[in-house]
C-alpha cells in the first residue's frame, strides 16, 4: 500500500478459515487423507471434482492442504495483520457437541509465534435449530474465552448446478430457527449472515426480532453468477446479470437500515461470483475485474458507511480469485477518499468481535 498509512498496531482480519484436513474431519478430509501419498496432486483432479464444487472453490489444492496460521502469514505477505478471527469452517457436529472440538483445536494452535497474527476472535459453527443448542454455547464459550460469534451457513440456490451448504431454501425464516435464536442473544454473541444472494429478504424477520444482536453479512451475500455464469443456467446474460445487481442493492439497502448489521467486503475472490479464476500472487488486478465488482464494493459503503464496513480476507477460500494484499488495494483504489483506513482496516472488526 503506497498511498496509504496501515493502522497503528497493525490490520485485523476478521475473516479466516483455519483447517487440517490431515488430522482433524471435515467436508473435505477424506479427499485430502485419499490423495497425501501423491506428492504433487495432478491438475486434472480438479476435473474429477463435482462441477458445482469445481465451480466454488476454484483450483481444489487450497483446500485439500492443511491451512494454518503460518500459512495465512505468507499469504498476508507486506499486510501488518496482527489479529485474526477464525470463522468455522464446516467440522462435523452429530451429534452436536462435536462441533466444540473444533474451538478447542483453534485453541491450540501456534498463534502469534513466527510472525503470525494472534487469534483475536473464534466465530463457533452453532445451529439455533438444534434442540441442544443452549448447551451446545456453553460448552464452546467454555472451551474458550475468544469465543464472540456464531455461524449457521444458510447458502442455498434455486439453480441445481450450484453448491448448497444447507438442505433448507429458507434457514433463517424457519420458525425452529427464529425461536433458538434467543439462545444466541442471550450470550450476547454476534452472527454471521452467510447465504446467497437472493436470500437476503429471509434475513430481515430475523435481525428485527433480535435488535440487541450485532449480525455481520459476509462477503456481499455471495451473488452467483454475477460475474459470469455458473451451475446450469445463473449468470448466462448481461441482462439476468444487471437485474440480479439491482435486485442485490435493493436487498442490501434493505438490510443496512437494520442498524444492528455490520458489513465485510470479502467473497470478491470466490470463484461462484462467476469470475475467471487466476493466481492473485503473479497477475495484476483485471480492470475488467476491477470495474464488475466496483459497485459492489461502493454500494456497501454507501449503504451501511464507514462506521458500519470491515475488511476481511476470507483466507483461503478467496485465494484461487483474489490475494490479501491486491484485496486490499481494490478496496482503496475503489473508495478513493472515502476510505477510512483505520475503520476499514481495524476498528470496525475489533469493535465487532470485541478483540482486546
Amino acid at each position: 500500500m503506497t498511498s496509504h498509512a496501515w493502522p497503528a498496531g497493525g490490520v485485523v482480519d476478521p475473516h479466516v478459515h483455519q483447517w487440517n484436513p490431515f488430522t482433524n474431519d471435515g467436508i473435505v478430509a477424506a479427499k485430502a487423507r485419499a490423495l497425501r501419498p501423491i506428492p504433487r496432486i495432478p491438475r486434472a483432479l480438479r476435473w474429477a471434482l463435482p462441477r458445482a464444487d469445481r465451480e466454488f472453490v476454484g483450483d481444489p489444492h487450497h483446500v485439500l492442504k492443511p491451512y494454518l496460521p503460518l500459512s495465512y502469514r505468507a499469504d498476508a505477505g507486506d499486510v501488518p495483520v496482527a489479529s485474526l478471527v477464525h470463522i468455522e469452517a464446516a467440522w462435523p457436529h452429530e451429534p452436536h457437541r462435536e462441533s466444540v472440538n473444533e474451538t478447542r483445536w483453534i485453541s491450540s494452535l501456534p498463534f502469534g509465534e513466527g510472525g503470525a497474527p494472534t487469534l483475536g476472535a473464534i466465530v463457533a459453527r452453532v445451529d439455533p435449530r438444534w434442540p441442544d443448542v443452549a448447551a451446545v454455547l456453553d460448552e464452546h464459550l467454555a472451551a474458550s474465552p475468544l469465543v464472540r460469534g456464531v455461524r449457521t451457513s444458510a447458502a442455498h440456490h434455486p439453480d441445481p448446478g450450484v453448491r448448497d451448504f444447507e438442505e433448507s431454501p429458507s434457514l433463517w425464516a424457519e420458525p425452529a430457527f427464529l425461536d433458538g435464536f434467543a439462545a444466541v442473544a442471550e450470550r450476547g454473541l454476534s452472527f454471521e449472515l452467510w447465504g446467497y444472494a437472493h436470500q437476503l429478504p429471509d434475513a430481515l424477520p430475523l435481525v428485527r426480532a433480535y435488535p440487541e444482536t450485532t449480525f455481520v453479512f459476509d462477503h456481499y451475500g455471495s451473488p452467483v453468477g454475477l460475474l459470469g455464469p455458473r451451475g446450469t443456467s445463473t449468470g448466462r446474460s448481461a441482462a439476468e446479470r444487471a437485474d440480479q445487481l439491482a435486485r442485490w442493492r435493493d436487498d442490501v439497502s434493505a438490510l443496512a437500515a437494520e442498524p444492528n448489521v455490520v458489513a465485510k467486503h470479502s467473497g470478491l475472490g470466490m470463484p461462484v461470483l462467476g469470475a475467471e479464476v487466476r493466481r492473485p500472487r503473479t497477475a495484476p488486478l483485471d480492470p475488467r475485474f476491477v470495474d464488475t465488482v466496483a459497485p459492489l464494493i461502493r454500494h456497501l459503503h454507501d449503504a451501511f458507511g464507514a462506521d458500519r464496513t470491515m475488511w476481511a480476507s476470507n483466507f483461503p477460500m478467496d485465494k484461487p480469485g483474489l490475494g490479501i494484499p491486491a484485496s486490499i488495494t481494490l478496496l482503496l483504489d475503489v473508495l478513493g477518499s472515502d476510505a477510512d483506513t483505520d475503520l476499514l482496516l481495524r476498528d470496525v472488526g475489533r469493535r465487532t468481535y470485541r478483540i482486546t
